[in-house]
């Protein structure tokens, strides 16, 4: 199977719903066969991938392969390399095949949620994004701010006259309009001048990166709610690892995009999955990762709830994946 085959299959997902089981077996049957540190992985837990039938039998692979190893499925060569910031020590690095289709696929999830990328107007205060690079999120949301029939979309590094203005400017005309920001820089932007956005909808993402101490969701939101009085507060959840994201449109509450799920597994025994509304540590499908890996296991906390929505409550205190040191080691 090809590239070109699993992109059809995952754009199904947005389409007619297609099972998402059916489609995350045969792209761990590809992956197990062809990105050479999974099938050692799988090995070394004596996993048979013929074997698998239920995706939640799937092993995740431990989302610190991401910094130090080559995690490409098949032959090719990357058009280019996400980075994450590199907070916590060494960065994480994701090859992109088909940069193309990563953009797609964000699109994809927004109008899943949201109305049209063109119909917003899209303005951007992401200081630590902008300071590095290869952030996904600064390539998604300059398509989008490229997508957008409104000029006035664009970036903002600490230009906090020129975004008051501009703010005040679609507010005045009557342009819908998102404020997409990290929570420090929002922070930084309410203490510098309150004002009022009760017609623009804020979508805050990631957390202070070192540069505040880290707050709750809660105390966030009520923060920004005294700083702005916006129309509404929204999150987005999505990392380096992934061409997927998932968005909370009410507090704490994210929804995953159409080609993306969420598994929950025992902090204690990483190959555990937990029942629904059980705290645990948060594994991540994205079916969109084809040309990597699509099963991870992330270094966060949640719950997952019946209705497949989920919540993130923090970090997991030791990131390293117990149980999973020496075949970290072999591999």
């Amino acid at each position: 199977m090809s590239s070109k085959h699993f992109k059809s299959r995952v754009n199904q997902l947005y389409v007619d719903q297609v099972a998402f089981d059916t489609v995350a077996l045969e792209i761990f049957k590809y992956q197990a066969k062809e990105n050479k540190v999974y099938k050692k992985y799988l090995s070394l837990l004596n996993i048979i991938p013929d074997k698998i039938d239920k995706v939640s039998d799937i092993p995740c692979l431990p989302i610190s392969f991401f910094k130090n190893m080559d995690l490409r499925a098949g032959d090719w060569n990357p058009a280019m390399k996400f980075s994450s910031s590199g907070t916590g020590g060494i960065r994480s690095e994701h090859p992109v095949c088909n940069p193309q289709y990563y953009l797609e696929n964000t699109v994809a999830g927004f109008q899943h949620f949201f109305d049209r990328v063109e119909d917003y107007c899209f303005l951007a205060l992401l200081p630590s994004y902008l300071e590095r690079e290869g952030s996904s999120l600064v390539y998604m949301l300059e398509h989008f701010i490229k997508k957008s029939d409104y000029p006035q979309s664009g970036f903002y590094l600490n230009q906090f006259e020129k975004l008051r203005s501009t703010l005040q400017d679609c507010q005045e005309k009557g342009i819908p309009t998102i404020l997409f920001g990290v929570p420090f820089g929002l922070l930084d932007f309410g203490e510098w001048n309150t004002i009022d956005l009760s017609d623009i909808i804020i979508f805050e993402t990631g957390g202070m990166k070192g540069r505040r101490e880290e707050i709750t969701k809660s105390e966030l939101y009520s923060l920004l709610d005294k700083y702005f009085q916006p129309k509404a507060i929204y999150s987005e959840y999505g990392m380096t690892e992934m061409f997927s994201q998932a968005y909370s449109l009410e507090p704490g509450i994210f929804k995953p995009s159409p080609s993306m799920d969420i598994k929950i597994r025992e902090i204690n025994d990483p190959f555990h999955i937990l029942k629904k509304g059980r705290l645990g540590a948060i594994n991540v499908i994205d079916l969109a990762n084809f040309d990597t890996i699509s099963f991870i296991a992330t270094d966060d906390l949640g719950r997952k709830h019946k209705n497949g929505n989920f919540e993130v409550l923090g970090r997991l205190d030791n990131s390293d994946l117990r149980g999973c040191n020496l075949l970290i080691q072999e591999i």
